[in-house]
């Protein structure tokens, strides 16, 4: 099997040596999205349900790409900078996804200056 990179305008460009999403067979990763601001390339200025709604809006974007949405992922990994942050995180995930929803974890982490979350899903691809 080879592997398919996947890219879109509608998502961030990378800023190091990696791609927005790889397929190889059946699977897709879409790398981590932080919140970023369309025009600039920004960090998002904005609290956490929004940077949460925005790089979930960058990691549909990369499945779209793809052909594929929030039904074919699998797992979703989210980081977090604060823990206090997880209920409205949480909030914010269960307004863009539906249940029955992917398989999740959630681990606080230390992420570029500004960002609150980063989110990166695993989708199975029919």
């Amino acid at each position: 099997m080879s592997f398919i990179t996947v890219s879109t305008p509608a998502a961030p460009e990378p800023v190091g040596a990696y791609s927005q999403g790889r397929r190889i067979g059946p699977f897709l990763q879409v790398c981590g999205q932080i919140a970023t601001d369309a025009a600039t390339g920004a960090v998002l200025r904005a609290d956490i349900a929004e940077q949460t709604r925005r790089a979930l809006k960058q990691v549909e974007a990369v499945l779209a790409a793809d052909g594929a949405g929030w039904q074919d992922v699998l797992m979703v990994r989210v980081h977090l900078t604060h823990d206090d942050d997880f209920e409205a995180m949480d909030a914010a995930y269960r307004d863009v996804l539906a249940e029955p929803f992917p398989a999740r974890t959630t681990v606080t982490v230390g992420l570029a200056p500004g960002a609150l979350i980063e989110v990166d899903a695993l989708a199975v691809r029919p």
